[in-house]
């Protein structure tokens, strides 16, 4: 089994589609944990703003096959393909870490996806669920490299909604 963290985001009906993708991640992986839901405005278009979150989750799929499930349930919940890389959606699902794989795949697929560093809508959460987690390239802790973030932009932590997991 792989330990897996996702980012998810979504600026088009974000509550009911984080509370579909958290359902269909539970359904299909168990239990899984879910950091913080932060809203922050949209990066690279002008835009909603964003929910964004991290979830990890175990897993028995290879990081190709993971990718394919994915894409899956963003398909089934709206997401098109067929419009610029940044823009609004309904669903966004990206593998950040898949144990300490340093692997780059087809497409976008890289792991470590480079978000991990680099936007902290994807930092703060994943600090948040595992502070003690190291980056399987540069090896600081996911705190670390949160602490030596700098100046970021604004996030703003929503309430849990009832359908969300508590994390251990």
């Amino acid at each position: 089994m792989a330990t897996v963290y996702l980012g998810l985001g979504s600026n088009q009906d974000p509550a009911s589609h984080f509370e579909a993708a958290i359902a269909a991640l539970s359904e299909r992986f168990g239990t899984i944990a879910l950091s913080t839901i932060y809203a922050s405005a949209a990066v690279g278009f002008d835009g909603p703003s964003f929910w964004n979150a991290v979830a990890r989750i175990d897993t028995d799929l290879d990081i190709e096959a993971l990718d394919r499930w994915l894409h899956a349930l963003e398909d089934a919940r709206g997401r098109r393909r067929d419009v610029p890389r940044f823009s609004s959606r309904p669903l966004d699902i990206d593998i950040l870490l898949y144990d300490d794989l340093v692997w780059k795949g087809p497409g976008n697929l890289a792991v470590p996806r480079a978000d991990v560093t680099e936007l902290a809508f994807v930092l703060r959460p994943l600090a948040e669920l595992a502070p003690a987690l190291r980056h399987p390239v540069n090896r600081q802790t996911m705190a670390e490299l949160w602490a030596d973030f700098g100046p970021a932009p604004d996030l703003i932590a929503l309430p849990n909604p009832d359908w969300h997991p508590e994390h251990p």
